[in-house]
């Protein structure tokens, strides 16, 4: 029997998990827009009054929107991939993977709401 996976190491997934970052940045817009919002959000949770528990819930929620971004890319790559036709099923996937994004938005800023209400109540 072949073996077709490649031999991994930690180094070498790291290598390709640069290589993904590099690809998101120069060819996904939504994230290159998600990391420039980074910039005005991550100084906003650090120089705002809230306990550290809420900050970290703040950042995670955060992350949790560019993780949703990167997979939600991956997705409409590996559609693209196999068809370039207009497909029902081709457009549930794109529609579910950009759904996912959009519920991490929703969390982030009803956590948003929820911490600011609690703190400055």
């Amino acid at each position: 029997m072949i073996n077709n996976k490649p031999k991994y190491t930690l180094f070498k997934n790291a290598s390709y998990a640069i290589d993904g970052l590099v690809h998101a940045v120069k060819t996904e817009t939504s994230f290159k827009l998600e990391l420039f919002i980074a910039l005005l959000v991550l100084p906003a949770i650090y120089f705002m009054p809230f306990e550290l528990v809420y900050k970290l819930v703040l950042l995670i929620t955060y992350f949790m929107i560019m993780i949703a971004e990167l997979l939600n890319s991956a997705v409409e790559n590996v559609v693209d991939l196999v068809t370039t036709e207009i497909h029902p099923l081709a457009k549930a996937a794109k529609d579910v993977g950009a759904t996912a994004v959009l519920f991490t938005v929703i969390l982030h800023l009803l956590c948003w709401l929820i911490i600011g209400l609690y703190t400055f109540s």
